[in-house]
């Protein structure tokens, strides 16, 4: 549970602003910051409104619950005690969905903020609960132990600023809402910036599983991360060249660079082996650039489980892309020749073991900004794709104007052909996979009557040459004996 919140000062001032100036009636958005399981507390360095939805209409409206009719242009002194509030959960999800992708290590979605007067907000507990569980849902926290998410109420009658806990459990109620202590200063210009450029590697079996279901290409990719995940958690961490300690505080200034070293000789590809039959092989290596921001008084074993963790989100975060935009169009190039099985599926349901090819797959490229007080923001970048991609994310899903150096964007992997998957089919398939029993099939009811012609005289060979054998050796015993 977080005890206390801690707001960016410089940021929540003028959003403050901006709501009171444009006079609408309500508004939602994600609350981003960093949460720190050491200290109970939570940094809040942002408050990201929630664009228009595809029919160009706000995430949030005020209702009239007598008539149940939405009244957006109500002024807010005409709000009267029966008005609630009307939020789009799912748009407001997808928004916080799409977001979380751009953000990096420890820097997460901790839940809404809303903008409403004090009596449409006591009217809508349950919709506003209900929302920030969607927006949890779509935006998980891996290794954080916080089972609620942050809910910011600015009221503007009167005019305060409120923070709750809210309470992801399965029976939403008006007692999910607790209140924490929440106050505003410098956040952001304490965090001190980790680096690391890991390079990963991995060689994994594709499995035969039953009769009935082959694996498909993204059911191995996440599989591939799942045991990559396990590897991370055991890894020794170098920063700036130095073995991290558990319990230690770090205060120098400057980027750290930070160095994983994974155990040697891991057996998990091995122990999948065991598991069942291989009926292929699968390469998934690249390099990743990743960040993490920690605050001064946080021990520097966060940082590390912020890297980590980053890590293998950037990881799903690719693969999700792919499976995303294969979902879209099946015809997508998976570097492969073209079949009957893999024009008909997206890539993400590609079945291995019917692809008797190799095939190759470029993952998207992450690249990064510069965002608030020095720290990045990223997204990804297809192959064909260029910078100006990134310049219309920040500015519809971070709302934040666009970079105009480019110099200032990082594409630390550019270079590197990140993330490369390659399935391998030269390996032998087992006999006792349905596979190969079917493909012996088809090869004898292609040959047909032929075929068990030339089948026949293999077996009535043996018999001659068991004969001239034998009368061999008995030529040899006679000769033998002669010569004695």
């Amino acid at each position: 549970m977080v005890k206390s919140v801690v707001g960016e000062e410089t940021r929540f001032k003028p959003v403050e602003d901006r709501l009171s100036q444009t006079a609408i009636p309500s508004e939602v958005g994600l609350v981003i910051g960093k949460f720190s399981s050491a200290l109970d507390r939570a940094f809040v360095f942002d408050l990201i409104p929630t664009p228009l939805n595809d029919s160009s209409q706000p995430a949030s409206s005020i209702t009239d619950s007598q008539n149940k009719k939405p009244n957006n242009s109500k002024s807010k002194s005409q709000s009267s005690d029966s008005s609630s509030l009307f939020i789009d959960k799912d748009w407001v999800a997808e928004h916080a969905r799409q977001v979380s992708r751009m953000l990096v290590g420890g820097i997460k979605v901790l839940g809404i903020y809303i903008w409403v007067g004090d009596a449409a907000f006591k009217n809508s507990t349950i919709m506003i609960c209900q929302t920030v569980k969607g927006v949890s849902e779509a935006a998980p926290l891996l290794e954080a132990d916080w089972d609620e998410r942050l809910l910011l109420h600015i009221s503007y009658s009167p005019r305060r600023w409120n923070c709750r806990n809210c309470s992801l459990s399965s029976n939403i109620t008006s007692s999910s809402l607790r209140p924490c202590d929440f106050k505003m200063g410098k956040v952001l210009s304490s965090l001190q910036t980790f680096k690391c450029m890991h390079n990963f590697s991995l060689r994994l079996p594709i499995l035969y599983d039953n009769v009935s279901k082959f694996p498909t290409l993204s059911d191995v990719l996440r599989q591939a991360i799942s045991i990559h995940a396990k590897e991370l958690k055991g890894a020794k961490v170098l920063i700036d060249g130095k073995l991290v300690i558990d319990g230690e505080t770090f205060s120098s200034d400057g980027v750290h660079e930070v160095e994983l070293l994974l155990p040697f000789m891991n057996n998990s590809s091995i122990e999948a082996c065991r598991q069942g039959d291989a009926v292929g092989i699968l390469s998934f290596s690249g390099l990743i650039c990743s960040f993490a921001y920690l605050n001064s008084k946080e021990p520097i074993s966060q940082a590390v489980t912020d890297i980590k963790e980053d890590i293998i989100m950037s990881l799903q975060s690719r693969l999700d892309i792919i499976c995303d935009e294969a979902d879209g169009d099946s015809g997508i190039n998976l570097g492969v020749e073209s079949d009957e099985t893999s024009a008909e599926k997206p890539i993400s349901q590609f079945e291995l073991q019917l692809l008797r090819k190799g095939c190759s797959l470029p993952f998207p490229r992450r690249v990064f900004t510069p965002w608030l007080g020095g720290a990045f923001v990223c997204d990804y970048l297809q192959p064909s794709e260029t910078v100006e991609v990134l310049k219309d994310h920040c500015m519809e899903l971070l709302s934040m104007k666009a970079p105009t150096d480019i110099s200032t964007i990082l594409e630390p992997e550019k270079e590197v052909l990140t993330l490369k998957t390659k399935s391998f089919w030269d390996v032998a398939v087992p006999i006792n996979s349905k596979l190969h029993l079917i493909e012996d099939k088809n090869k004898h009811e292609g040959l047909g009557e032929s075929s068990d012609k030339s089948v026949k005289p293999g077996h009535i060979n043996v018999v001659p040459a068991c004969l001239i054998l034998l009368l061999s050796i008995l030529v040899g015993f006679v000769l033998f004996f002669l010569k004695a």
